[in-house]
Parts: C-alpha cells; structure tokens; sequence
C-alpha cells in the first residue's frame, strides 16, 4: 500500500478519516482544531486555541516521522479574518528564520463548537534510507 495514515494520541476526528496521510514524502493533514487534547473542551480564546493547534502540527511531524523544517505550506480556516495576532506570534516562533519559513494562507470562514481557528498542513518528508 503506497498510502499510510498517521494517528495521534488524544486527537481524532469525528469522522472515520486519520489525522493525516501519506504517500512517499508528501504529507496532507486533515483539520487541526485548537481543541485541549486531554480535557477535550475548545478554549474560549484564540490564543490558546492557536498554540495548541502550533502544539498538534508539532505533534504529526513527530508522529509522521519528521519535523516543523519538513512543513511547506499551512492553511488556516478562522472566524476573524483581520485577527492575525495570535498566529503570528505562533509563526514566528515555529518558524524563527524569515528565509525558511514555509507558505501560509488565511482564510475566512464560519467554524462550530467554540472553534476561532482551524488549520492544515503539507509537508515534505525527508527521505529516510
């Protein structure tokens, strides 16, 4: 089988589709929602909201076998198109130097159970012998 699905303790989806999937070096994650994976309650600000979606997009690399330097591109889905703050802050330090950041896009949408903010991710994995 070419493809394999990545799983992560404390985070599922409602549906039956993994967190993420992967063929060869490509990664495509599905929604990340800044939900706390051990109470499983949606925090009511979108600071915390956006670290713990930083903390799961930390958590798949990890779990797919690589790291923050393999994510190309992440999407972000959120309630408040100008409210930018809280993901920067978040980018800048995931990705401290200005010349190896990955892509970004931010787009407006409407989100339920509490949720300010949603992402996905794409990464390229680094080839393992």
């Amino acid at each position: 089988m070419r493809r394999r699905a990545i799983e992560m303790p404390g985070f599922s989806h409602q549906n039956p589709v993994p967190v993420a999937s992967v063929i060869g070096p490509h990664l495509f994650s599905g929604v990340l929602t800044g939900r706390d994976p051990v109470s499983r309650e949606m925090p009511a600000g979108l600071d915390e909201q956006v670290r713990n979606v930083f903390d799961r997009i930390r958590e798949l690399m990890a779990a797919a076998g690589g790291s923050l330097d393999d994510v190309i591109k992440v999407t972000f889905w959120v309630v408040d198109y100008r409210d930018r703050e809280a993901i920067n802050r978040e980018w800048v330090a995931a990705f401290p130097v200005p010349e190896l950041r990955p892509t970004r896009q931010v787009n407006a949408t409407q989100l339920d159970g509490g949720a300010l903010v949603h992402a996905d991710v794409v990464a390229i994995l680094e080839e393992r012998a």
